[in-house]
């Protein structure tokens, strides 16, 4: 019980990774807010955990909503007293090659995926410098580290994930916070779940160990993160993905 009584608000955890890590927290003893825009699966994601013996609630959220993040932060908050472990995954694609890309696909995914973590871990900050302890952990990706063809917002949104993690830890490591990220690479979830089997084989050839990884295994990665065998450990990415990104 790596995580007994702690709390953990997780962004986009309704479904695929988010919802993992949601699991492997619970699993470690941790309370769990689902924090998610489709709060029918959040409910459906919190129900699921309180089968570990552990609370959990659904929240809706926006996280491209500034106003949204401060009152779901005040909810989970009054649910459980005190907030110990922000996990930054909520995210989207909308993929086009960059000189077909609109503007609004640019302003949308950085909007949701940079921008809405920034929001979440100033909020998160504010709570956690007057505890002087808490975790924050950010989802990037190996596309920010190597480029993808056609995500160009996506691989922008996922880097600046890893400038702003690295800030963070430096700022406020004398508050007694620790910011992390961790990059998977290709995991199987619904998005990958779609590609054909010629795009899946030839992204294969693409891993060293020859298969996508598991939700799990970037929960792992998490779980680690958030416990107290990683407190020595702050501005860091820990990459998930098969040799891919080295």
């Amino acid at each position: 019980m790596k995580l007994k009584d702690k709390t953990a608000f997780i962004t986009g955890a309704a479904q695929g990774i988010g919802r993992a890590i949601a699991v492997g927290m619970a699993k470690e003893g941790a309370h769990v807010g689902i924090a998610d825009i489709n709060v029918e699966k959040a409910e459906a994601a919190a129900e699921e955990i309180r089968a570990f013996g552990v609370k959990s609630i659904a929240i809706k959220l926006d996280v491209s909503k500034s106003e949204d993040i401060a009152s779901a932060f005040n909810k989970f908050v009054q649910e459980f007293g005190k907030f110990d472990i922000l996990v930054n995954n909520a995210g989207i694609t909308k993929d086009a090659f960059l000189i077909r890309m609109k503007d609004e696909d640019w302003d949308m995914v950085l909007n949701i995926n940079l921008k809405g973590a920034f929001v979440c871990s100033k909020e998160a900050i504010k709570i956690m410098a007057k505890q002087q302890y808490g975790k924050i952990i950010n989802i990037s990706s190996v596309v920010a580290f190597i480029g993808n063809a056609g995500q160009a917002n996506y691989s922008a949104s996922k880097a600046g994930i890893v400038g702003l993690t690295k800030t963070i830890a430096k700022e406020y490591a004398g508050r007694g916070i620790r910011a992390n990220a961790v990059a998977p690479g290709f995991i199987q979830t619904a998005m990958t779940e779609v590609l054909s089997e010629k795009v899946k084989e030839e992204m294969g050839k693409m891993i060293p160990l020859g298969c996508f990884g598991l939700p799990e295994d970037v929960a792992n990665a998490v779980v680690f993160l958030a416990s107290k065998e990683a407190d020595y450990i702050t501005g860091q990415v820990i990459h998930v993905n098969g040799g891919m990104y080295m």
